[in-house]
């Protein structure tokens, strides 16, 4: 799958449908500069995954996990002030993933922490109010959500 050009609201509506098909276990890696965009993509995950909109959705970059009720726990993770392995050991960030959805931005910092089965989205900026997805599955859940992602692009283009 190519990756996509999107302006705000189209991401946004990609998230949504991403939170709805979720399910229990399922992990998904924001990737992309300062700036890029991940927050307001795991925002609009949270919500297709249940997450009230009175409940604000932020960027944990110093709580590091916050958890948040929806249809099924969503676990938003941030990894950008972590410097090694044992801080997510401590706080059981990949075993938090097995009840629920577990996002997590900056997620390149510490590779080989995560589960062999993620859909990683990287998120770039690209002309001015457009992000450019990039979304590659690496297990046969990731590359169910991944096909979410290809069947919403296709009816957004018919």
């Amino acid at each position: 799958m190519a990756p996509l050009l999107l302006r705000r609201p189209s991401l946004r509506r990609l998230g949504r449908a991403l939170g709805v098909a979720a399910e229990a276990g399922d992990v998904i890696a924001l990737l992309g500069a300062l700036g890029a965009g991940k927050t307001h993509f795991a925002q609009a995950i949270a919500r297709g995954a249940g997450v009230p909109p009175t409940i604000r959705v932020t960027s944990p970059t110093f709580a590091v996990v916050i958890e948040h009720s929806g249809r099924l726990p969503v676990h938003h993770a941030d990894l950008y002030r972590l410097a090694d392995a044992d801080e997510l050991a401590e706080i059981g960030l990949v075993e938090r993933a097995a009840d629920g959805l577990l996002l997590v931005e900056w997620a390149d910092r510490l590779p080989g922490v995560l589960p062999r089965d993620v859909l990683w989205a990287t998120l770039t900026p690209a002309r001015p109010g457009e992000r450019s997805l990039a979304l590659t599955a690496t297990g046969p859940r990731a590359e169910a959500l991944r096909a979410v992602a290809a069947q919403w692009e296709a009816a957004r283009r018919a």
